[in-house]
């Protein structure tokens, strides 16, 4: 079954680096991210791995946690972050879910339902659609989803700023821009009438077409 935006993440009881996780338990009232591995002890998968364990600090400051998952068994994962650690420079200080009866990635749409229930005899190949990135809100609906391919590493600063979108229009009913970052301005939704605008933003805001409404980055 085919997963968008706005439905419940499946919710999922897996073993982890830390012991056995219950995903919707896991987040409680935070947001979460939720990014995938083909597979452990892979290169590109490695660097990300550990740029994520130094960004850590900046998804903690947004209320969201953050949670790996690999088609591997933990003690894969545990000898995997030994390398990364070494390689990277960075301790992965965030939880990697073993998923080495391939549930999550089938339950998440990355891998067909033919697939099996055993990573044993799996290549990354045969695991190349496992490289998913969902954030996940308090509400446990998917606010975003990204997919890559295994041959590019992912841009988590990309992802942050996508983060920062998504928590801002959750909280205020405005919409990001192109290239939107932090503290820039912002668009009212056609959703929002003139009327209700000038209550939400008596400061007034700049319209360049009738739809096309321009105000500064509520707080």
């Amino acid at each position: 079954m085919s997963l968008r935006i706005n439905d419940t993440a499946p919710d999922f009881e897996q073993d982890s680096t830390i012991g056995k996780i219950k995903f919707h338990d896991y987040l409680g009232e935070s947001w979460g991210i939720l990014f995938s591995h083909p597979k452990d002890f892979t290169p590109v998968c490695t660097t990300e791995l550990g740029y994520m364990a130094k960004l850590k600090p900046e998804f903690d400051k947004r209320n969201t946690k953050i949670l790996g998952l690999s088609v591997d068994p933990v003690g894969n994962h545990e000898k995997w972050a030994k390398d990364i650690e070494e390689t990277q420079g960075a301790k992965v200080n965030y939880p990697l879910v073993a998923d080495s009866d391939l549930k999550v990635a089938k339950a998440y749409d990355m891998l067909p339902a033919s697939a099996g229930n055993s990573s044993e005899g799996r290549t990354p190949a045969d695991n190349a659609t496992v490289r998913s990135v969902f954030i996940v809100g308090p509400d446990k609906k998917i606010k975003a989803m990204l997919t890559y391919p295994m041959s590019t590493g992912r841009n988590f600063d990309e992802v942050l700023r996508l983060l920062d979108s998504c928590q801002l229009t959750a909280k205020h009913t405005v919409a990001t821009p192109v290239n939107w970052k932090q503290g820039e301005d912002v668009i009212i939704p056609p959703s929002v009438s003139d009327e209700q605008a000038k209550q939400k933003f008596p400061g007034g805001w700049k319209a360049l077409k009738p739809y096309l409404r321009i105000v500064p980055q509520p707080r």
